[in-house]
């Protein structure tokens, strides 16, 4: 009997630990711009891919969609409301939400892209504030108006952040000169933590968290300066100063734009900050997670917007000062290729690059070892204002938000037989 008692207690704590959420979120799994399918076409026919159906008067705005258990969900801007609309696979609405005022000034419509934990939706506002929904219902469990709450002040094209998730933590950067970087109880709203940094506005940034030895570490940006911070204490760890725009020159507007979320692999950090930040830049984080250092920095990769991605030894990331695609070598920083295929987003699936230029083409683009080549492209047509939201993949199928128009296609080979 003395033998079965150890076993029987270690039954017990695995069965007490809680279970890890299921977590689904913009631009994919860790948001690194990667998704599994596979099976996925490898060239287009001249007009596209098929296009499965398209839906018409979602609202304004450049909010990516994310999928999860065979519905989308997808905010949009009607007027100066914002929404939150659940949509099924074959393109039918399920629910549409009103959950707050949307931004209506520069670049109007929704920003955030939703954020999915198990059966709570998680989505901001261009006015800053943060927002938990019922997944079945689109019911608002709790909101936080942060500007109301911590007099905080909005970027010059309005918040924009997709909330991140540690356990029962959520966290958020306002932007406040108090309340800068924020964590919050995801089941109430209450506040946990709360960090001044540097007292910055926000930076268009959806954070990331990740963990580097026994500590986990939010990775988020204000306008000048990447941060660390401690997920249980809020503690700011390190940070790098974006060193583009002198500080006596800094305004809304100059070089405060860093929407690129980090990306984080064995011990590294990899970023792209074009707007007169530091562009692209390797950092190497200590096994305790509390110190940096710079490893390389590499001005021509310099997307501000677009994301990066990176396969093997090499990043991906569409240029800004000159409008191309740009893959450099992560370990030196150096540059390997471009293609001219002007500004844009990138996502990776199935070793083929995603590119959804700022004018509208979506293109395929093989790569091997940091070579690339344009396969196919076509032009997006349906929709309106500008081309900035973040494709992704589903089992499958392409969705893309155009304005309020959001499309879905078939990228997938045919099956045999």
């Amino acid at each position: 009997m003395k033998i079965l008692i150890p076993a029987l207690l270690l039954v017990l704590l695995v069965s007490c630990k809680p279970n890890k959420p299921n977590v689904v979120e913009w631009r994919g799994e860790d948001r690194n711009g990667r998704y599994h399918d596979t099976n996925l076409l490898k060239t287009w026919p001249e007009d596209g891919p098929t296009e499965l159906w398209f839906l018409e008067g979602i609202g304004s705005g450049y909010g990516s969609p994310v999928v999860e258990d065979g519905l989308i969900y997808i905010t949009g801007a009607i007027d100066s409301t914002a929404y939150l609309h659940c949509i099924s696979t074959e393109g039918k609405i399920i629910w549409q939400s009103i959950f707050g005022k949307e931004w209506v000034v520069n670049f109007p419509g929704s920003r955030s892209a939703p954020t999915i934990v198990d059966d709570l939706i998680y989505v901001g506002s261009g006015m800053g504030n943060l927002y938990c929904l019922e997944k079945a219902t689109g019911n608002v469990v709790w909101s936080k108006d942060f500007a109301e709450v911590f007099e905080v002040g909005l970027p010059r094209f309005g918040h924009s952040e997709s909330a991140v998730i540690d356990a029962e933590k959520i966290f958020w950067t306002p932007g406040g000169k108090e309340h800068n970087v924020v964590a919050l109880d995801r089941f109430t709203g209450g506040l946990l933590w709360s960090n001044p940094g540097f007292s910055e506005r926000s930076a268009y940034h959806p954070p990331r968290v990740i963990t580097q030895g026994e500590r986990n570490i939010l990775l988020t940006f204000s306008a000048y300066h990447l941060m660390g911070l401690d997920v249980e204490s809020g503690e700011l760890l390190w940070s790098q100063e974006m060193e583009g725009i002198e500080p006596d020159k800094r305004k809304p507007g100059m070089g405060d734009t860093h929407a690129n979320t980090v990306l984080f692999e064995e011990g590294a950090i990899y970023y792209a900050t074009g707007d007169d930040g530091n562009f692209g830049v390797k950092l190497e984080l200590s096994n305790d997670g509390t110190a940096i250092k710079e490893l390389w920095r590499n001005r021509e990769f310099d997307s501000y917007m677009g994301g990066i991605v990176k396969v093997g030894s090499y990043l991906y990331g569409g240029g800004t000062k000159k409008p191309q695609l740009k893959s450099i070598d992560a370990t030196t920083g150096l540059p390997v290729d471009s293609l001219k295929v002007g500004r844009g987003v990138v996502i990776e699936a199935e070793q083929m690059l995603y590119y959804y230029s700022f004018q509208g083409d979506l293109k395929l683009v093989s790569y091997e070892q940091g070579k690339m080549k344009e396969i196919s492209s076509f032009k997006i047509m349906r929709g309106e204002k500008e081309h900035f939201s973040h494709p992704m993949i589903h089992k499958g199928v392409l969705y893309l938000r155009h304005g309020s128009v959001l499309m879905a296609f078939d990228i997938s080979e045919p099956v045999e037989g």
